[in-house]
């Protein structure tokens, strides 16, 4: 009787697997499919390329507020309930994006698509529950796969769907796959519910409260400080003082935000694991990828659809062409690195894929003359892209208890999330401070100095992230910390 009951568990654990997977296939098929339109989005709403960096950032820096806020609700009221409620606010935002006509009503759209980011340490929570933890790492393959799956799927038919219908249509091509999706996870997913908090662990889970003054101090520092790179193009008169106002802002906003969380009960960010020096490298690496890959993100649309000479004057499906080995390698990647980890240490596979992608970007540096060697130099990147991610959120998984997977896994995306939005931001800066007009073709144009600027500066970040990965690499990750210990969480566990 025991055998049958753990088939039947194993056997509704693959089908939750499967079922949340598909949650990566349409959330990087919507972010993909709209990177090919960056220059209709630009021509569209007449923005400035350091204001289009806010179609990426406003939709980070709605997941970077939300996600945290998610995987705390998840652990206190119910994993499922929560990733519902979180998936319906995404499906919200995508019915916006088409309708939208100005800059504007698409950065609220954006913003509510970013809410739906919550949605991925909530799922990789309950897939870690439904998982047994022989068979996790090759759920984490799964999982992560899909996410370099629906990227692909998106840039392909993205570009495809903008070249023949027009960017609004992209919104509403996945909107049936996302309302069914919703649909099956009421149906089929099946969590445990949420267990009871010890006594003397604080107030009961329906009585806890969600940190509303620390989230809005953390929205205020992000938005303060991605406002203040964006102002940093500008030559208005009285411009220095804005920019110093806002990075002042930010810097007063992330103190607050800090002495918040110190002193409230339930803290958005839990500073003591934090101070993990398991926990906390990690984390930082991915920031660090995040940043630098998210640079190049919004650069390559704009660079092949810039008139030659400045660009190489091809369309939404040639800018599709070129990203498509990014993203085909990553996918592939990502499916090998999961069994590469069952057989190499977390630690070096994420200090080789750091160093992978740092090789990428220094190609992309020296070599981007052609579409061809900007595919070349893509691709390379991503194939340490896929070994550092994988490495990275193993050792981040291996160093937390599983009862508090949702906030470390919130609080891991988190800063992620903050990287990635700060990526595009300074992308955008260095396209509009270096522009130039072509012969015969009305508007400005990214330079060359500022592709340079961009690369060089990626190539730097990924750097750092190498150094990182270094310092991770010399620890020995131990078991993570059991029930009843989760005090001892943000301690190191070496």
């Amino acid at each position: 009787m025991d055998s049958v009951e753990k088939q039947d568990m194993g056997r509704s654990g693959w089908m939750t697997l499967i079922i949340l997977s598909c949650l990566g296939l349409i959330v990087m098929f919507d972010e993909t499919m709209i990177l090919p339109a960056i220059p209709d989005f630009i021509r569209d709403f007449n923005i400035s390329y350091s204001t289009s960096s806010w179609l990426l950032s406003a939709y980070i820096i709605a997941a970077a507020v939300m996600t945290p806020i998610a995987g705390r609700l998840s652990d206190i009221y119910g994993k499922k309930k929560i990733l519902l409620i979180v998936m319906a606010a995404y499906i919200v935002g995508i019915v916006a994006g088409r309708f939208a006509t100005n800059i504007e009503f698409m950065l609220a759209a954006r913003a509510a698509q970013g809410v739906g980011m919550a949605m991925f340490p909530i799922a990789f929570g309950i897939i870690r529950e439904v998982l047994p933890e022989k068979r996790f790492a090759i759920g984490q393959t799964i999982f992560g796969s899909t996410f370099s799956g629906g990227a692909v799927v998106g840039l392909i038919g993205g570009a495809a769907i903008i070249q023949n219908f027009g960017w609004q249509m992209t919104f509403l091509a996945i909107l049936p796959v996302a309302v069914a999706l919703w649909l099956i996870i009421v149906k089929f997913v099946h969590v445990q519910p949420p267990a009871p908090m010890e006594a003397g662990s604080g107030n009961p889970p329906n009585k806890q409260t969600i940190d509303i003054k620390g989230t809005m101090a953390l929205a205020a520092t992000i938005i303060s400080f991605l406002a203040g790179i964006t102002f940093l193009e500008s030559e208005s008169a009285g411009a220095g003082y804005q920019v110093a106002g806002l990075f002042a802002a930010s810097g007063v906003s992330l103190a607050a935000f800090i002495a918040i969380e110190k002193r409230v009960q339930s803290p958005l960010l839990d500073l003591k694991l934090m101070t993990s020096k398991l926990f906390l490298p990690p984390t930082i690496i991915l920031m660090l990828v995040s940043m630098s890959i998210f640079m190049v993100y919004l650069t390559i649309p704009v660079m092949v659809r810039s008139p030659p000479p400045l660009g190489f004057g091809g369309d939404a499906v040639a800018a599709a062409s070129v990203q498509l080995p990014f993203m085909i390698v990553l996918l592939a990647g990502t499916i090998m690195s999961g069994f590469i980890l069952t057989r190499m240490k977390n630690t070096r596979v994420t200090l080789i894929g750091t160093v992978i992608s740092t090789i990428g970007f220094f190609i992309l540096f020296m070599f981007h003359s052609t579409e061809n060697m900007v595919s070349i130099g893509l691709a390379i990147l991503a194939a340490g892209l896929s070994l550092s991610i994988t490495g990275s959120f193993n050792v981040v998984l291996l160093s937390v208890p599983m009862q508090v997977t949702g906030i470390a896994l919130g609080m891991t995306l988190l800063l992620n999330l903050v990287g990635m939005s700060v990526g595009p931001a300074l992308a955008g800066v260095f396209q509009q401070m270096n522009q130039g007009p072509v012969p015969g073709v009305p508007g400005m144009f990214p330079t060359a100095d500022a592709y340079n600027l961009i690369f060089v500066t990626a190539a730097l970040v990924s750097l750092a992230s190498v150094a990182m990965a270094l310092s991770v690499a010399r620890r020995k990750i131990a078991p993570p910390i059991m029930a009843g210990d989760q005090q001892g969480a943000g301690k190191d566990s070496a």
